[in-house]
């Protein structure tokens, strides 16, 4: 980026070291920064017709003062001489007199990355990749979704949509990984793949980016299902099953989808085993990390441990396959034939080759079931009554049983085998989870915390251990 000032790089440095943690996609809240440094600047050679624009592709490394490994951002740094106003929202800071912006933000440079990607171009270490036998249709320029979670997604007309992943490692990616296998065994429940962005980190690999069909006419599944919550609880006097909002239906059939994907994942990359002392193991010790980081955890502490013990007891290996990872209401997508399954990154936070590994379709199952807990304990939350009405408690939680129990029968009904017959190792992924989304909740949304915390309580009461047993109160 040719800026006017004595040292661009430093200046730029110092801006994105206040305005990455900022981000919602940092996903490091409540860890001390210890450094940030540029470690790959990329000019892209974007084309505006007025050369007044500058692109720099940027890798940022961000450590952390509590030692733990370093991450890595990307950035798209875009400026444009004399102006830029129109981009103050998505402002990184101002150098050289220059206001330098998220580029993505721009459709000059996300209308850039599309045709890139259609071209199969490279432009220094970047490689711009469209999958064989795909063609990426022109497209209007492109709009930033709205809602900013670990990625920005870039939509171009009604028929692509570029993800870019803001947290970056070295070697491979499961999202890219699991959508080309999925498409390599015509998996229908994924959108096809259009293409990809790679790059370079440290000397080896790295995926920066995944362009794939947009599912235009589609609903996210936690809207859904909150939509499904807020009529239940408008009706008084009627059961979930009477509302004409019930989501049920559609909990069985994503039960479905999610067991196709599942089946699909195999014959694409095959089965494997697992020691169960080994996955309890490792949830051992994050809930150990867990606990010192949040003191409500430090109650169930022992009971936790003693599931964990059950699990490593167990005495025969755990069937293991490659599985999204971090399934949740809001990675999937209602299209009118039927449901997609998005965003198989898995937990950025998670090191790569853990997020790569074989792993029991039961997290997947778990994580379903912590969502629907989710949308029916949430909206409870959202009232100025020190104590939320009982009735509505008790309503919610009918809401989370029911469609517990459909996802339950629509996942059994496709496998011929029912996750609640595995009921111990069901529980111990429910409540790992669990243990994350309390050390999330407290650094993020604090007054969401009571959500996993009393799911917890719950999981661990030994009369309710059954996975399609009633949700906690929340009180």
């Amino acid at each position: 980026m040719i800026l006017p000032s004595p040292d661009p790089t430093a200046e730029l440095t110092a801006l994105l070291a206040e305005w990455i943690p900022r981000q919602r996609w940092f996903g490091a809240k409540g860890r001390a920064v210890g450094s940030v440094s540029v470690v790959a600047t990329t000019p892209l050679p974007v084309d505006d017709s007025g050369g007044v624009l500058d692109v720099d592709h940027v890798v940022v490394e961000v450590t952390f003062a509590d030692g733990g490994p370093a991450a890595h951002f990307q950035v798209l740094a875009a400026s444009r001489a004399g102006g830029g106003n129109e981009f103050e929202h998505a402002a990184i800071g101002v150098v050289g007199g220059r206001l330098v912006y998220d580029g993505l933000w721009d459709p000059a440079v996300s209308g850039w990355l599309l045709r890139a990607i259609r071209e199969g171009r490279a432009v220094g270490d970047l490689r711009f990749v469209p999958e064989p036998g795909i063609e990426i249709p022109p497209a209007p320029p492109g709009r930033v979704l709205g809602v900013e979670q670990s990625n920005t997604s870039v939509v171009f007309g009604e028929k692509s949509i570029l993800k870019l992943f803001r947290r970056v490692a070295a070697g491979g990616n499961p999202d890219l990984e699991l959508h080309r296998a999925l498409r390599a065994v015509g998996g229908t429940e994924v959108a096809t793949l259009q293409g990809a962005v790679e790059g370079v980190l440290h000397g080896r690999g790295a995926v920066l980016g995944m362009l794939q069909d947009y599912a235009s006419n589609s609903a996210e599944g936690w809207a859904m299902a909150l939509a499904s919550v807020r009529d239940l609880l408008a009706e008084a006097d009627l059961r979930a099953d009477e509302v004409g909002g019930d989501f049920a239906a559609e909990a069985n059939r994503l039960g479905q989808t999610i067991a196709v994907l599942h089946s699909d994942l195999v014959r694409a990359l095959g089965t494997a085993e697992r020691d169960p002392g080994e996955i309890a193991a490792a949830m051992r010790a994050r809930l150990a990390v867990a606990a010192a980081d949040v003191p409500a955890l430090q109650p169930h502490v022992a009971a936790i441990r003693a599931v964990h013990d059950d699990l490593a007891a167990l005495p025969a290996p755990l069937p293991a396959q490659r599985v999204h990872g971090d399934l949740h209401l809001g990675q999937v997508l209602r299209t009118p034939l039927g449901w997609l399954v998005i965003d198989f990154e898995g937990e950025p936070a998670t090191p790569l080759e853990l997020r790569m590994r074989p792993d029991s379709p039961l997290r997947d199952v778990a994580g379903m079931l912590r969502s629907f807990d989710y949308a029916a304990n949430h909206q409870l939350l959202e009232t100025d009554e020190p104590e939320p009405d009982q009735q509505r408690v008790w309503r919610s939680a009918e809401w989370a049983d029911r469609n517990r129990s459909a996802f339950l029968d629509g996942y059994a009904a496709r496998t011929g085998s029912d996750p609640r017959t595995h009921e111990l190792v069901l529980r111990a992924y429910e409540l790992d989870k669990a243990v994350y989304e309390v050390v999330y909740e407290t650094r993020n949304r604090p007054t969401w915390a009571p959500i996993p915390l009393r799911s917890i309580a719950r999981l661990l009461e030994p009369s309710r251990h059954s996975s399609a047993s009633p949700i906690d109160s929340v009180q």
